[in-house]
């Protein structure tokens, strides 16, 4: 019962204090925003209801290992389960205070594991570690995102290398793969990397060590596997599809990409469970590989059953553990609602509008030479979005030649952090591809000590003409403001904002500034006419000490 009221409290916790970024999932639910992911496709965590069914399982099947120990409830000590479980709340109130909800998914199964050690002493703890581990892989991570840039430029590399290899004249052009007499042309998309599957396949891999193999160190090297393989997975099949277009052309190229997805399981997991039976031959395990009952439970002195009350009066401790972790749940539940109302704190890195919602209008005139138009924000964009983001764009027109055109961009966050996502999900969304990646610094007009760092991106977008498809390249340059920063990526920007609000309880308004400008002319002209905008528009916008 001691352990039930605990599981019950940590669920009102996490079912109504569970999530404060309320941006894209519009719910106060821990559960109902870990769901929602694996419901989504574009969220690439459709796994998790496979993961939850084999921790479940994982579960029981530890459990049944371990019949052959005492049934009842032993002597061990209770405090790992206290400690657990606070932790577990401790590092939700973290998840709520920077607004991740995968920190609080954290705390939710570290307490759960409390929970179960409560209820079932050693046997339900052990039996509950690696299954509630193992959970961590139906958490989205789009971190690996960002890895699955460099990881398809490289699948891309080595597929091209192959193809050449074979006598194949394929050519590369950033992400694409184009025959030479046009026949068959692809853009290797992020998908094609292999980061969409790599979660997937590690806790698949993973998970044939942990069946394999009692030890971690051979579990360790079970894991680490999948990841060359699913390099090599993916190497396979882009080949794959340029080979079978080269000799059957676009349609069998395509047959090709939609077998090899599937191909490039059989290759990970084969190679794994083959790895797995080599190991066993050549390396095997010594000893027993049975799980062992604990000591506690092999000495009858030392078990006890159910209501029977010893003389330290250990009987009455999980109550007293029970009643601790329902006052620091409540507790936190107060303290999570004060957080949640408190009135918005922090300042904003760019000028903003009277009434202090929208960044300032950006110049309709940039001296003699630039004339900006307006550009309305998308319907999608304020739906998605919070309501309190802002937003101020223009694009803007040389007037010595209309076709040299600037596009610059603000987005204000309010509120919730959700407001600001990475430029490379917005603009792979839009339909463009990243080609290449790099880093720059713009000066502040007039201000030689006010100069900020940027992110360079080389994209590329197919247009129709009457001629065909033809390429079209851009340069674009974002970074992110804050009242005391500029900062020039997406993790920068997400470390100075995590500690404004944990430990100042502030939430700044930052602001992401992108400019984009054609690149036909190279990358130098294209830089030169961004920085000819910025000379002019870069002081109506942003606050000159932001970037010092």
């Amino acid at each position: 019962m001691a352990a039930a009221g605990c599981a019950v409290v940590g669920v009102i916790v996490w079912q109504f204090f569970g999530n404060a970024a309320h941006g894209y999932v519009n719910t106060d639910s821990m559960f109902w925003w870990w769901i929602s992911q694996w419901l989504d496709p574009a969220a690439e965590t459709e796994h998790g209801w496979l993961i939850l069914g084999l921790s479940i399982w994982l579960f029981g099947r530890n459990l049944k290992r371990d019949e052959g120990g005492s049934r009842v409830m032993d002597d061990a000590p209770v405090w790992p389960a206290l400690v657990a479980m606070a932790a577990g709340l401790a590092l939700h109130a973290i998840g709520f205070a920077v607004q991740q909800t995968r920190v609080s998914i954290v705390g939710f199964l570290i307490f759960m594991w409390g929970a179960l050690r409560l209820a079932g002493g050693k046997r339900w703890g052990g039996a509950a570690v690696f299954p509630l581990g193992f959970m961590a892989f139906a958490i989205p991570l789009n971190a690996f995102d960002s890895i699955g840039f460099w990881l398809r430029m490289w699948v891309i590399d080595a597929s091209a290398g192959l193809a050449h290899t074979a006598g194949i004249g394929v050519l590369q052009s950033g992400t694409q793969l184009v025959a030479p007499d046009g026949r068959y042309n692809y853009d290797v998309a992020a998908a094609c990397s292999g980061v969409r599957s790599l979660t997937a396949l590690a806790a698949l891999s993973l998970l044939a060590g942990y069946l394999n193999f009692h030890s971690w160190t051979r579990r360790g090297v079970m894991l680490l596997l999948c990841f060359p393989l699913v390099y090599l997975g993916n190497v396979a099949r882009i080949s794959s599809i340029v080979f079978a277009a080269q000799w059957g052309g676009q349609a069998w190229g395509e047959h090709a990409h939609t077998v090899m997805g599937y191909g490039v399981f059989v290759i990970v997991l084969g190679g794994v469970l083959g790895a797995a039976a080599a190991m066993q031959r050549g390396w095997p395990e010594e000893g027993d590989a049975s799980p062992r009952r604990p000591e506690s439970q092999e000495k009858s002195p030392s078990v006890r059953t159910k209501g029977e009350q010893t003389q330290d009066g250990s009987e009455s401790r999980p109550y007293v553990i029970a009643g601790a972790i329902v006052a620091l749940a409540i507790g936190e539940m107060f303290f999570l609602h004060h957080l949640a109302t408190l009135p918005p704190r922090g300042a904003a890195g760019v000028w903003l509008t009277a009434d202090e919602k929208n960044p300032a209008d950006l110049p309709a005139f940039l001296g003699i030479e630039w004339t900006g138009r307006p550009v309305p924000v998308a319907p999608i964009e304020r739906e998605i979005l919070p309501a309190d983001t802002g937003f101020s764009r223009k694009i803007y027109f040389s007037h010595r030649d209309p076709s040299q055109q600037v596009f610059l961009s603000i987005v204000l966050s309010g509120r919730d952090r959700t407001s600001i996502h990475r430029p490379e999900l917005c603009l792979v969304g839009q339909g463009w591809t990243i080609t290449g990646r790099s880093d720059h610094r713009f000066e502040f007009p007039a201000r030689s000590d006010a100069g900020f760092p940027a992110t360079l991106l080389q994209v590329r977008r197919e247009v129709p003409s009457p001629r065909g498809p033809v390429v079209v390249p851009q340069l674009t340059a974002y970074w992110f403001v804050s009242s005391e920063a500029v900062v020039a990526t997406h993790w920068q920007r997400f470390l100075h904002d995590a500690w404004g609000r944990l430990a100042h309880a502030r939430a700044d308004r930052w602001a992401y500034v992108l400019m984009q400008t054609d690149a036909t002319d190279g990358e130098a002209a294209a830089l030169a006419r961004m920085q000819a905008v910025l000379r002019e528009a870069l002081p109506a916008f942003q606050r000159p000490l932001a970037g010092g």
